[in-house]
């Protein structure tokens, strides 16, 4: 008799295996199917080049979950962070750049060679960020509650949420609003006037969006980005050892460890739909069918209801709601594989150990607002920015494991790609990406192109092709207002259920969104130890 599961989830990457590994800890049955040769989705190391291991897509850890990392024991299973430290906003003249150190008073003194009134309003910001950011990092392991609803547990959660807002203050909740339809260049500009550092904080309003450092929303998205957490301190970074790979294996570990089954090269075709409720998957090429009670996509919502389902199990206006499902992708990845370390002109001067600690957190390359606007320009009308926005990050500097002795890798985040350009097609492009990623690198760093070793260019497309994401979106949809807490992915669809019964969505297109935070896969677990 063919075994049966009580929950099979489509996908192993974070968020499914954080999914898996709680509901197997609480003693369910639970399989994962993963169609590639590897766990983890986005969250991935990859060993493309002898010798160099590439944090292939996603490249940092901040918003994982604390509670997520002790619940699942990961440390136990190889989870290892090493903390980030500075990001570096390098200029083209030697001896001159930006540093914003972890330790508050060092960044003080860095600031105060650029701007006295700078240096005074940091500490400010950073206490507003705060109050802002905490108000809303208590929804995010909260599951939304449905403002049209009037049962007694759904107004008990509004109450809870209102009075987790009311502790930051009243003061503090105006700025909040006021901050969630502004674009991110307009509020900084409110404390800052030094180019660099405005540009480098409101450019984490843009990572991952169709918007520019204007555009109405992305100071939402830079928030988001703000909340990071390690050890209990807020707005702190790190690298995984053994790259993103490793957080996706610790998961993996875990959840085997708690009794779940991990299969990786099995892609589903579609979701096994009897008397209308998912009763199992079908598998691609065998058609293999396997049952279970439930099933959990951790899929973005445009491929799991519009692929992974059959349509007519599906209402229409749902279905609609899903079409207008704001997902396109807009970011790009470099990665390097280097014979040295780059030379930075505004490090010229500094001793070997200077140089590697200002080189051995983020490198945001990105020296005004109006250079960001200009590449937001570029990919308004279907262009690759000509002069992009990079954060960057030297792995083997913080972990020598990622690179052979004296080698080393890059990491390069990149802002903006288009999914499908205003002409020709992705591939026809990939390469001028790549070339003007270099170029930019190169008015920084003049020895790059001389010392790179092999590189990997990709774009939305490939990221669909390769990591499943629906046009190359790394948050498995828009974080943007319209498509935030209960509109996530949308209106009265927002607690990971779906409108077909025993099917459930646990990615990043589910609330509270994208970034390696796990916090949809363990709500959508709980969700689903209410039946199963």
């Amino acid at each position: 008799m063919a075994k049966r599961y009580d929950a099979i989830i489509i996908g192993a990457g974070h968020n499914g295996l954080v999914c898996a590994a709680y509901m197997a800890k609480a003693g369910r049955k639970v399989l994962v199917l993963e169609r590639r040769h590897l766990v983890g989705g986005a969250t991935v190391t990859e060993e493309l080049n002898p010798g160099f291991k590439y944090t292939v897509c996603s490249y940092v850890v901040s918003l994982l979950r604390p509670h997520i990392i002790a619940d699942l024991e990961l440390p136990r299973f190889g989870f290892e962070l090493l903390p980030l430290d500075g990001t570096l906003t390098p200029s083209h003249d030697p001896g001159r750049h930006l540093i914003r150190w972890h330790d508050s008073g060092r960044t003080r003194l860095e600031l105060m060679k650029h701007s006295a009134k700078d240096a005074e309003a940091y500490e400010r910001f950073g206490k507003k960020m705060f109050h802002m950011g905490m108000a809303v990092r208590d929804i995010l392991g909260t599951p939304p509650p449905d403002p049209t609803s009037l049962s007694p547990g759904n107004l008990m959660d509004l109450a809870k949420v209102g009075r987790g807002f009311g502790r930051h203050g009243s003061k503090n909740l105006y700025d909040l609003a006021k901050l969630m339809t502004m674009g991110s260049a307009d509020y900084v500009e409110q404390f800052f006037e030094t180019p660099p550092l405005l540009a480098t904080l409101s450019a984490s309003g843009m990572i991952g969006t169709n918007l520019g450092p204007r555009s109405p929303g992305s100071a939402y998205v830079m928030l988001h980005h703000y909340m990071g957490e390690i050890d209990g301190q807020f707005r702190a970074w790190g690298f995984a050892a053994g790259g993103m790979g490793g957080v996706a294996n610790a998961l993996a570990a875990s959840a085997r460890h708690f009794g779940a089954e991990v299969r990786t090269e099995a892609p589903v075709d579609h979701v096994l739909v009897e008397n209308g409720k998912a009763c199992g998957v079908v598998l691609q090429g065998s058609g293999e069918e396997i049952r279970s009670s439930a099933v959990a996509s951790s899929c973005d919502p445009r491929l799991t209801y519009g692929k992974l389902v059959e349509q007519e199990h599906l209402p229409e206006d749902f279905k609609e709601k899903i079409r207008r499902f704001r997902i396109r992708g807009s970011s790009g990845k470099v990665n390097l594989s280097l014979d040295a370390l780059p030379e930075f002109t505004c490090l010229k001067g500094k001793s070997k150990e200077e140089v590697r600690a200002h080189l051995s957190g983020a490198i945001s390359l990105s020296p005004s607002i109006e250079y960001l606007e200009r590449g937001f320009d570029d990919f308004k009308y279907g262009r690759f920015s000509r002069k992009p926005y990079m954060d960057m990050m030297i792995p083997s500097l913080i972990d020598p494991t990622m690179a052979p002795p004296g080698k080393h890798v890059v990491s390069m985040f990149v802002q903006y790609a288009p999914y499908q350009p205003a002409e020709g097609t992705w591939d026809d492009h990939r390469e001028a990406f790549g070339d003007a990623v270099i170029d930019v690198l190169e008015e920084y760093a003049p020895n790059i192109r001389d010392i790179i070793l092999h590189r990997q260019v990709l774009g939305p497309a490939d990221m669909e092709k390769t990591f499943g994401l629906t046009e190359g979106n790394i948050f498995h949809g828009e974080l943007s207002l319209e498509q935030l807490f209960f509109l996530r992915p949308t209106p009265g669809q927002s607690g990971y259920k779906s409108p077909l019964k025993g099917l459930y969505l646990c990615g990043s297109g589910a609330h509270p969104g994208g970034g390696v935070m796990g916090a949809p896969g363990h709500m959508a677990a709980k969700e689903m130890m209410r039946t199963v």
